[in-house]
């Protein structure tokens, strides 16, 4: 039998402490999501500084992907074993410790433990943060907290590279460590101030050592090939071949596991509520084509437009000014809405931006590249909040951990596979583009010899011409390339709708536990 002990429902916070809350645990979140991808336009300068090629400068990234992964899931458990306030502040500790530690760091080994130490600590910090926002709001305000929460964690990414870039051009890639550790301690201080005394129920449960390994390994490996499989061609490689095995019979056997254990590590019986289940499917999909986007697009950008990470950025940023204005907004009204409506808008909104993407040339301006990204920041909040609100509708306080835990998880795990898989399908449509247009350029073709012969005149040598003629046709390529992955993901989004009206209402008020 589990022993358990706790403190009895207090009422929620108000006016100042709760603001201070909210403060505290909203931008402690912003950084922990920001690290995912502050580090992107780092990576040259990280490698150049530790002496490591480009290619091995990537695990600084990978690293903390990896042991993120690992730990989102077990978010609920840890929150059970140790309490939620507790287990808060030591991941938020050990997230401003590891930080100093990655700042410091002197060499890639020792960048990459760092980094690992980092994912792994600052794992449950996301979750967990939902779960204590929602305890200390009042009922008539959960969708505020939640508005508010999903703000942080959707905008932080969008923002890493820009501050990334900015912090790395102007000091050094140290400071976008450094930067956390201010926040973090801010967060810890006040998150123990005001909720020492509000500390849930611990459940001295026994630990599911085996559930546990075969998560560890599972996702341990399943990540590794997202990671690192596009380099090495995927599963012609043994190397991938083998991850991916592994990662598929530990994570059968998991999933048997879990569902039968009497303590399971992670609770995927969440899954047999049918609102949860439709609600991170329906996220987990969105992403597939949302982070799809954002990982193709400014990759264009500079490998095909030439842009400089900061232009990059800047293009890409737009997407969060209407989402941060509009994500309180919905969050304060997400009681009148039918949310099932509003997460149908977003996904139109997505399909109509991503297709108005893959119409543009690859001499598109700096303005028209603006606008679809502006506009399509509209749908963010419109998808994001709502999808919250929808798979964690009908549970109990005590499962809010390991709900958004368990959806989190869900939603990185979206965001690798989509990263390995649309950057794949830009390079191997590249290629057949490449392909097709190569066949058109010969000597028999009117139109290519008149090219030459224009260039020629001009003074250059022949051989000159033609590699000036391959880099139109790699440019074309590459765009057309582009825009198929923006069709993609434009049917990707449309598809999402019928799922989406699966969801059965009232989606209600979130976790709503008595004496709130």
């Amino acid at each position: 039998m589990a022993a358990e002990q706790g403190k009895p429902n207090l009422p929620p916070l108000h006016g100042a402490p709760l603001a201070l809350l909210t403060i505290a645990v909203a931008f402690a979140t912003f950084m922990e999501v920001l690290d995912i991808t502050i580090v992107n336009v780092s990576v040259p300068h990280i490698a150049g500084s530790l002496g490591v090629s480009p290619q091995e400068g990537t695990w600084a990234i990978s690293s903390y992907s990896l042991a993120s992964a690992i730990m989102q899931p077990l978010s609920g458990w840890i929150a059970r074993r140790f309490g939620e306030v507790r287990s808060f502040c030591v991941s938020a500790f050990l997230f401003v410790a590891m930080s100093m530690l990655c700042g410091l760091a002197t060499s890639m080994p020792m960048l990459v433990v760092a980094r690992l130490l980092q994912g792994a600590g600052s794992g449950p910090m996301v979750a967990l943060s939902l779960s204590l926002l929602l305890n200390a709001y009042p009922n008539e305000r959960k969708g505020l907290a939640l508005a508010l929460w999903a703000m942080t964690v959707v905008v932080a990414p969008i923002f890493g590279p820009i501050l990334g870039g900015y912090l790395t051009d102007n000091y050094s890639w140290p400071w976008i460590f450094y930067i956390n550790v201010p926040v973090g301690i801010l967060a810890v201080i006040v998150t123990w101030f005001l909720l020492r005394h509000r500390e849930t129920t611990i459940v001295k449960a026994p630990i599911d050592a085996v559930g546990l390994i075969l998560l560890v390994v599972g996702v341990g490996c399943l990540q590794f090939m997202l990671d690192n499989g596009n380099d090495k061609d995927w599963f012609s490689s043994t190397f991938i071949t083998a991850l991916g095995i592994i990662a598929l019979v530990c994570l059968t056997f998991f999933v048997a596991w879990e569902l039968t254990d009497k303590h399971p590590v992670v609770d995927l019986s969440l899954f047999r509520k049918r609102n949860f289940a439709v609600g991170v499917a329906a996220m987990s999909f969105g992403m597939l084509g949302f982070f799809g986007i954002n990982v193709v697009y400014p990759l264009w950008l500079q490998t095909v437009l030439n842009y400089t990470a900061s232009w990059a950025g800047l293009a890409t940023a737009p997407v969060g000014i209407l989402a941060f204005l509009l994500s309180p907004v919905i969050g304060r009204n997400i009681q009148r809405l039918e949310l099932r409506s509003v997460v149908t808008f977003a996904f139109v909104v997505f399909a109509v931006t991503s297709y108005w993407f893959a119409s543009f040339p690859d001499n598109a301006s700096f303005g028209q590249l603006v606008w679809p990204r502006f506009i399509m920041g509209m749908a963010i909040p419109c998808f994001f909040i709502p999808l919250n609100q929808v798979f964690l509708s009908g549970l109990k306080p005590h499962e809010i951990a390991s709900a958004s835990g368990l959806a989190n998880f869900c939603r990185t795990l979206a965001a690798s596979i989509s990263t390995a898989v649309t950057v794949t399908i830009w390079q191997h449509r590249g290629d057949y583009h490449h392909a097709v247009l190569a066949e058109h350029l010969n000597g028999a073709s009117a139109a290519t010899t008149g090219y030459i012969d224009g260039l020629s005149a001009l003074g250059g040598p022949a051989l000159r011409s033609w590699a000036i003629v391959e880099g139109i046709v790699t440019r074309q390529a590459l765009t057309l390339a582009v825009n198929d992955v923006f069709l993609l993901c434009t049917f990707l989004f449309l598809a999402m709708i019928p799922v989406v009206w699966l969801a059965k209402p009232p989606f209600g008020n979130v976790a709503a536990g008595p004496g709130h």
